[in-house]
Parts: C-alpha cells; sequence; structure tokens
C-alpha cells in the first residue's frame, strides 16, 4: 500500500524520509513540516527553562528545548548532568509521535552556567585582553564542556555596546567600541558554531537607553543603528555563522523590539540573509502587553511578533504557554509564518545533527569539564585581562622580599565570578593566592567595611506575627469597602508588572496595613518606610511619618527609642496613581553599624605594613544600573584612610564597569582585575609580583564623573567644544588606556602603497621595540581619521589592534591591513561608499597614546 505524503510517494511502514540522513536538509525539513500537526508546530516554537519531573506538564508533542535544572555540585556534576539531560532527550526522540530532539540550552557569557564548568574572566575581562585568538581558545574550551553535555545552544554572547557604563550590564559585553566587539564577538561565535553549538548573540539590537537604564527605549534613526550597533551582529551573523539571535525588552523607534519588522525581517532577515532562527528574550513577548502597552493579550502580541519575523517564544515557565497557543489554535497567526519558523528551527536541529546523534557523552563530559588545561587556560586569560592604570613611583611589582603585607576588603576573600557564572571550581581568592605566595605569617588581612552601607533592613515576619492584615482599596484614599482583606506577612512590595490583587488597577489603588510590632531583644533606634511615596506610619495610633503626596520614592526615617520585648501597635497607609511601586516597612534592629571599627581595623594593619592591597569591588548587573560610578560603602573612605597612614597602597578594583576615582592621586597603585574567573586570584597575584605583566587594556572608556556621561572616545565632531564650565569633557581614563611595567617605542610607520582606489587596499606597517628591561605585552592600536568627508565622521575610529609580546630588547614589526571595510562610511543617502580623499593613519597605546601618525589617500 503506497500513501501520499505532500506530493511525495512513501511506502508504509518505510523509514520516513526526514530520518534519512543522506537527503538534503531541505528535502528533510519539507518532509518533516508535512507531517506535523498545529500543536507540534506550536511547540517547536515554544522554549522554557524546566524538566519532566511534574507529570502535569505534557511534552508529547515536543517542544523546541529545555534550559534543563541542575543542582548537582559534587565532584561528578558534569557527568551526572549529561545523563539527565541525555534522559530528558531520550523521551522526546522515543516517546514523542515524530521523535523530534530538542536543543537543550543555556547560558554561557564567560563559560558554562553549569555546576562542574570552568568560569573563564567575564566577558569585559576577555575584551580587556584584545587577543582574538585567546578568545577563540576560551570558546572552544566552552564549546567541549557544553557539547559533552548534550548542551547545543547557548544564550550568548551579548553583542550590546557599552556606551554609557552606568549600565548595570556593561560587564557582560566586550566594551564600547563596534570594532574591537565584532572582532571578540566574530572569534567567540564562529569558534562554537564550528564546534556545534549554536549561539544566540543578544540583545538584538540595543538593551540599554537614556541614563544607562537597562532596557529604556531608544530612538536611534538608522544612520547611528547601522554605523555603531548592527556591526558586531551582522559580523556574528554573516562573518562567523550565529545560528540564533535573541531580541530585546526594550522598543526600537516605537516598535517593542520583539515586534519590530525592521529588525526582525527587513534588516535580519532580509537585508543580512540571516537563515536561523530569533527567539525572544525571556518572557519578551508578552512585554507588549505589560510594559509597552501596544496589545490589549498576549494572543495579539504573538500573533504580531510572528509576523514582524519572531520564530520562537521563550518563556519563563511550563503554564505561560497557554495564551500564546491560542494565538496558533484560532489561526490568529497566518499558517505560511508558523510553517516558515518552523522550519527555521527544523534546519537548525538537521544541521546539528541530534536526528542521528542526540545524546551527550557522560565519560567527556567528566574528562572536559573542569579539565586542568581550560583551568591553565582560565589563568592565562585573566592574566591578559588585568589592566594596570596608575604605577606610581614604581611601587608594582612588589618584592618576594616583603616582611609584611596587608590584604584589605571583602573582595580579597569573596572570589566573585560576576554576572550569568556557574559556581566554578575552586574558585581561588586573592588573598589565597597571596598568602601561598609569600606565606600567611607574612599577609595580613582585614575585611574593611565590605561594599554596602548598613542600612535599615526589612521588618522580618517574625516581629509582625501573626502577620498585618491588610485592607485594598480600588481608589485612592481608602475609602468605603476594601475590595481585597487578606494577611501579609510582611511589607515588601514591588508592584510594577501587575497590581496588589484581583480586581484593582495597577496604577490606582490604596491600602492599609495594621497589627502588632513586637521588638526583638536589642530594641530598635529607627523605624521608618522605603520605597514610593505617599505613605502615613503610625506607632501606637500617633503618626510618625507623614508623606501623603506623590513625589517621588526614599528611605524616610524616624529616630526613637524600642525596648527589646516590647510590643506596639501599628498603621501603615499607602496610595499609588501611576504604578510601578515599590514599599518596605524597614527598621535598624538587627543591624550592627561597625563600618567605623572595621575601618580603623584596617587602618591598623596598613600602618604595621610595608605595602597595603585594598581590594575594592562594585554592585551591578542585570537590572542594577548605576546611577553613581563610585565605590560602593564605605571603601572610598577606607581607601583615603589607609593611604593617609603613608604605607604605599595598590588599589585592585573587582568589577565590570568604570568607576570614578576622586581617591586616585592619595594611592600609589591600580589595578583593574574585572571578574577575573575561577583561577582570578593566582592571576592577580601573578601581576602584583611581577610574573606577568599587566598588558591589558581598557575597552571601554572611565569618566572623572558621572555628569560626564555618555562619554566615548569615537564621538563625532562637536559643534563647539566637549568641555563643561566645571570641568573638561576629557576622560579619567581613555579607551584603549593601560600601563605596563616595561615600556615601548614606535617606528618606521609605512603605508603601501601610499594612494589606493576606492576597492582597494593598503599595508600599514610599523615597528614596535620593547625598550624597557623586563618582558611585556603591548597592544598597538591602529586609529583613523576621515579627513574630510560628505557627512560628519567620529573624530577617531579603531580600525586595528595587534597584542604583542616583546622580550627586553626585542623589536618586531606590526602590519595592519586597511580596507573598503575599515574606510567606507554611510553617504547622505544611506548607502555605503569609500569615498575619495584622505585618511589620517595613527598608531599608538590607546586611543590618547599616539605615537605615529601618516597619510592614505583614496582617489
Amino acid at each position: 500500500m503506497l500513501l501520499i505524503l505532500s506530493g511525495r510517494v512513501a511506502a508504509q511502514g518505510a523509514r520516513p524520509l526526514y530520518r534519512d540522513s543522506t537527503r538534503s536538509a531541505a528535502e528533510r525539513t519539507q518532509d518533516l513540516l508535512a507531517r506535523m500537526t498545529p500543536e507540534e508546530k506550536f511547540w517547536q516554537l515554544f522554549m522554557i527553562p524546566g524538566d519532566l519531573d511534574d507529570p502535569a506538564h505534557d511534552y508529547s508533542r515536543g517542544i523546541f528545548g529545555l534550559q534543563v535544572t541542575s543542582s548537582d555540585s559534587s565532584d561528578d556534576a558534569a557527568r551526572a548532568d549529561a545523563g539527565r539531560i541525555n534522559a530528558i532527550q531520550r523521551h522526546f526522540v522515543e516517546r514523542s509521535r515524530l521523535g523530534i530532539p530538542i536543543i537543550p540550552f543555556e547560558e554561557a557569557v564567560h563559560g558554562l552556567r553549569r555546576p562542574g564548568a570552568t568560569m573563564f574572566p567575564q566577558a569585559i575581562a576577555l575584551a580587556a585582553t584584545w587577543d582574538t585568538a585567546l578568545v577563540g581558545r576560551v570558546a572552544g574550551a566552552i564549546a567541549r564542556e557544553t557539547v559533552s553535555r548534550g548542551i547545543r545552544q547557548v544564550l550568548s554572547p551579548v553583542l550590546n555596546l557599552a556606551r554609557d557604563v552606568r549600565w548595570g550590564r556593561v560587564e557582560e559585553t566586550y566594551g564600547e567600541d563596534s570594532y574591537l566587539a565584532s572582532a571578540m564577538g566574530r572569534a567567540f561565535v564562529g569558534t562554537l558554531e564550528r564546534a556545534g553549538t549554536v549561539t544566540t548573540p543578544k540583545h538584538f539590537i540595543a538593551n540599554v537607553g537614556d541614563g544607562g537604564r537597562d532596557s529604556y527605549p531608544i530612538d536611534y534613526d538608522e544612520r547611528l543603528l547601522a554605523e555603531t550597533y548592527y556591526p558586531p551582529f551582522e559580523s556574528a551573523i554573516r562573518q562567523a555563522g550565529a545560528r540564533s539571535v535573541m531580541t530585546a525588552y526594550n522598543s526600537v523607534d516605537g516598535a517593542p523590539a520583539t515586534q519590530n519588522r525592521r529588525l526582525l525581517t527587513e534588516v535580519l532577515k532580509q537585508r543580512w540573509g540571516f537563515p536561523g532562527f530569533v527567539i525572544s528574550d525571556a518572557a519578551a513577548t508578552g512585554g507588549a502587553t505589560v510594559l509597552h502597552m501596544t496589545e490589549p493579550n498576549a494572543a495579539t502580541a504573538a500573533k504580531h511578533a510572528l509576523d514582524a519575523g519572531l520564530d520562537v517564544i521563550f518563556q519563563s515557565s511550563y503554564e505561560q504557554y497557554r495564551p500564546y497557543w491560542e494565538a496558533f489554535r484560532s489561526g490568529m497567526i497566518a499558517a505560511a509564518v508558523v510553517d516558515s519558523a518552523v522550519a527555521r528551527v527544523l534546519r537548525v536541529k538537521l544541521a546539528l545533527g541530534l536526528f542521528e546523534h542526540p545524546y551527550g557523552n557522560l565519560d567527556s563530559a567528566r574528562f572536559w569539564n573542569g579539565h586542568s588545561s581550560h583551568r591553565a587556560l582560565a589563568l592565562e586569560a585573566a592574566r591578559e585581562a588585568i589592566v594596570l592604570l596608575r604605577n606610581a613611583r614604581g611601587v608594582l611589582p612588589l618584592s618576594d622580599t616583603l616582611r609584611s603585607l596587608a590584604v584589605i576588603g571583602a573582595d580579597a576573600v569573596e572570589a566573585r565570578l560576576g554576572g550569568y557564572s556557574g559556581p566554578g571550581n575552586r574558585p581561588v581568592s586573592i588573598l589565597a593566592a597571596l598568602r601561598t605566595r609569600l606565606g600567611p605569617q607574612r599577609v595580613g588581612y582585614a575585611a574593611g567595611p565590605g561594599r554596602s552601607p548598613r542600612d535599615p533592613v526589612t521588618v522580618p515576619a517574625e516581629a509582625l506575627r501573626p502577620g498585618l492584615t491588610g485592607e485594598y482599596f480600588d481608589n485612592i484614599a481608602l475609602e468605603g469597602r476594601p475590595l481585597i482583606v487578606r494577611r501579609d506577612e510582611r511589607v515588601d512590595f514591588g508592584w510594577t508588572l501587575s497590581s496588589p490583587g484581583a480586581g484593582l488597577a495597577r496604577d490606582w489603588y490604596s491600602v492599609r496595613w495594621s497589627g502588632t510590632l513586637t521588638v526583638p531583644a536589642g530594641g530598635a533606634r529607627r523605624l521608618g518606610v522605603a520605597g514610593s511615596d505617599g505613605f502615613r506610619l503610625y506607632l501606637d495610633d500617633s503618626l510618625l511619618i507623614d508623606d501623603w503626596q506623590k513625589r517621588s520614592a526614599g528611605m524616610h526615617l524616624v529616630n526613637l527609642t524600642l525596648a527589646g520585648g516590647s510590643t506596639h501597635t501599628l498603621r501603615l497607609e499607602f496610595f499609588e496613581t501611576t504604578g510601578n511601586a515599590h514599599l518596605r516597612l524597614v527598621w535598624d534592629a538587627g543591624v550592627v553599624d561597625d563600618g567605623r571599627a572595621r575601618i580603623d581595623s584596617a587602618v591598623h594593619l596598613a600602618r604595621r605594613s610595608q605595602v597595603a592591597i585594598v581590594v575594592a569591588g562594585l554592585e551591578e548587573g542585570e537590572f542594577r544600573d548605576r546611577a553613581f560610578l563610585g565605590l560602593p560603602g564605605r571603601q572610598e573612605e577606607l581607601i583615603r584612610e589607609v593611604a593617609a597612614t603613608g604605607t604605599p597602597v595598590v588599589v585592585v578594583i573587582v568589577g565590570g564597569s568604570a568607576v570614578t576615582m576622586p581617591w586616585l592621586e592619595q594611592v600609589d597603585g591600580v589595578l583593574d582585575a574585572w571578574y577575573p574567573g575561577e583561577v582570578g586570584g593566582q592571576a592577580v597575584a601573578d601581576v602584583l609580583f611581577g610574573d606577568a605583566d599587566p598588558g591589558g587594556r581598557l575597552p571601554i572608556t572611565f569618566p572623572i564623573a558621572e555628569g560626564q556621561l555618555p562619554l566615548v572616545y569615537d564621538h563625532k565632531p562637536t559643534g563647539r567644544g566637549d568641555d563643561y564650565l566645571d570641568l573638561t569633557g576629557q576622560p579619567l581614563f581613555p579607551f584603549g588606556f593601560g600601563l605596563s611595567y616595561t615600556a615601548f617605542a614606535y617606528s618606521r610607520l609605512v603605508i603601501e602603497p601610499a594612494t589606493i582606489r576606492p576597492g582597494g587596499t593598503a599595508v600599514v606597517r610599523c615597528r614596535v621595540k620593547n625598550v624597557g628591561g623586563r618582558a611585556g605585552d603591548e597592544v598597538v592600536q591602529l586609529y583613523l581619521r576621515d579627513e574630510l568627508a560628505s557627512v560628519p565622521r567620529p573624530v577617531l575610529q579603531l580600525a586595528g589592534f595587534q597584542r604583542v609580546r616583546l622580550a627586553p630588547g626585542e623589536e618586531r614589526e606590526v602590519a595592519f591591513r586597511l580596507g573598503p571595510e575599515q574606510l567606507r562610511l554611510l553617504d547622505r543617502d544611506l548607502r555605503w561608499v569609500v569615498e575619495p580623499g584622505a585618511f589620517r593613519v595613527l598608531i599608538g597605546g590607546s586611543s590618547k597614546d599616539i605615537r605615529l601618525r601618516g597619510a592614505l589617500r583614496v582617489q
């Protein structure tokens, strides 16, 4: 008997064509697509974190992929992880109707975010190496650890540009410059893709807006997008072969990025010919309904997203599939649109070989994850990433003959790895590495005051038992009968995307909480409210705080004396008129402000030591943008007081973005270690004592003060000048900056030929010599300035770089190739052209430290 399948004839019981690896991917995709039901197609366009542990979750129709949970922290975590993923994969291969394998996925910004995986230096640190070959080797190690577990997609790299260093996610990026980010992105993406791992450059196209705030709307014209923001993504796709792209949360020029047809279809799929699939950021598809307010429900949001070019809906839980399935089930989304998206997914699954080889290798996972060669590579990368920012009086490198070394700061012992990190394998702290080198008897430690001020804390449920009675009104004046009455254990709420409860608007309500406050032993000295106004706080029927006017947000505290064990009646009233409300009931019971004592202890240790190392850290991350770029808590006070002892002081910064340094001239040395990975403490010790040269260079500009922001080196010419009335427009440290323990001389600039046609190529050569007494690394940077153009061009633009290691007295020729890719511009009609004219060729050690100057003419 014969069956007719979409115009093809197949024998009943014969092996399906899509299972035949000798047939083309196009044939196999079309055969499989013709066999799928609407539900099966939908599930190939839906991805979530999850597993098979909940029997109520029906995966019989398959799913695009899962971010499988992993809680094993044993020494054999990688092997156990691979076994768990294999078991889940086997369920889909053997028990779903068509046997379509899933794509297990995970984060891997600077290492696979799973127990047992190697944690390399954070992405911004990798960019600070200015070493694409090294980044390629790091990506290769990540690929081995990833594929061996059966994970076949990473939600990395972040190719957004860090054009405003207040953004909390600068650490995940490759810095501010489009050329540098493109080069790093190609090295990372190309290596992983060739190893059989789908990369997902994100967040298309810009994920940070005004004020350096995460996911703020952007309104950039096509020129700015094409000149600055597109290149890293286009390069990763067209040159390195990225097979997935993730959209951003924000809106771009009036349309949510997840529904932006200009970005997803016209630019990405049509102009660049992107053959892979586009995924949303987690829960971003529904953002049009609760954030952008452009859709009435999730079903219409899904329709307009897929119509615009989205392929896969990424949600945070299984239950969230229902409103999106409604859009498919009801026919809101055209069949052709669905089929196109499913075909993109199936082609990638077939290209990965998942139908033939769906499983990870348990023994390989055990072997490669945390392999000694990967750990050695993590150490090498951390050493290369460290940037020396100050070295007054040659305080560094330190001598092994030191009799006493003070190490100060919580970051000296915490060995923080940065955002989107796994736990790492045996992380090495800075203190541990220094004690291993000098011996514990010569290295003293003081914790200092830490990164966080000792602020009041949320009043805990134990002090409010049996809870507060919350009366919720559907008006802003506490009038009438409450719509909701419930018991709240404490007041610690953030009603940002939703209202306090069913029936209440997210931006029009009032609440009255009442109950009993019991003070713990030790008493309390301050009580108050933190969050959005307006609110009123009563204690024992006396009005303590009256801020019943909508104006701002903040913390309001009252000094009082509450004896331990005492009880008090409490009432808190609150109203909201515009939404995005935050509210906490706070006090200082149990909070010990020992910051002064901790600083004094550190000063005492520094005073009796030959050298003091202050390890200072940042607080930042996703949705943790910074209004101020100074060191948080009382760390600046700590640095000043330690420096006042007269002991030579070196500050080591642990963080992922820029720092303002009003204390800079008071200290002798500054090292930026970034988040240096699981062996980072060893790398810092090696640089401090001169076993490694600090050859890292800044991939971002450091401002003197926040008022200069955004501040980037490659801005276009101003109409007047750069300076302020009360501050220079120049940076604290420029893009590309970094010192060495040795010195380098540049000479013999040659540009051949000196004149080229618009489509021609020139080679720029120069010689670099180590004229110091130590081996060291120099990052030779080539910049261009277009002398006369039809449209304004950047005052300076990176067009090439090479990191070279030179022994004392060693000299080497460095060569760069300049062609249309570096010389082109967008003309007035937004066409890429190379215009005739002169280009200034500038070579040096940073965007400010120019050593050689020549000219190239295009005729």
